[in-house]
């Protein structure tokens, strides 16, 4: 996924992890770090998800969103930390509450 994204033009760098969906069991979701001069806007995110939704299968869709953000987490040998960014979705998603 993230290498598909990432050939994006506006896209300078990419993760995609798992959003825990109630329905579905999972979504991908996408942090996305965009091209300098580039704003982040519903427009751009709009964009990659026809982008992905174009050229992947259903299942790929990022249904989970899109986040824009300033650095994708790494360790020093490049590797995603995913981890990481599971962790903040995680929390993002406690500090919304339940939902009804």
């Amino acid at each position: 996924m993230e290498g598909h994204i990432i050939k994006h033009p506006k896209v300078a760098d990419c993760a995609v992890i798992p959003v825990d969906d109630e329905a579905a069991g999972e979504y991908p979701k996408a942090f996305v770090v965009l091209n300098h001069g580039i704003k982040p806007s519903t427009e751009v995110e709009d964009e990659l998800k026809k982008w992905v939704a174009d050229h992947k299968a259903h299942y790929k869709r990022l249904q989970g969103g899109v986040e824009f953000t300033d650095v994708i987490p790494k360790n020093a040998s490049g590797k995603i930390l995913r981890r990481m960014l599971r962790d903040k979705e995680r929390e993002k998603r406690r500090r919304a509450g339940a939902k009804l």
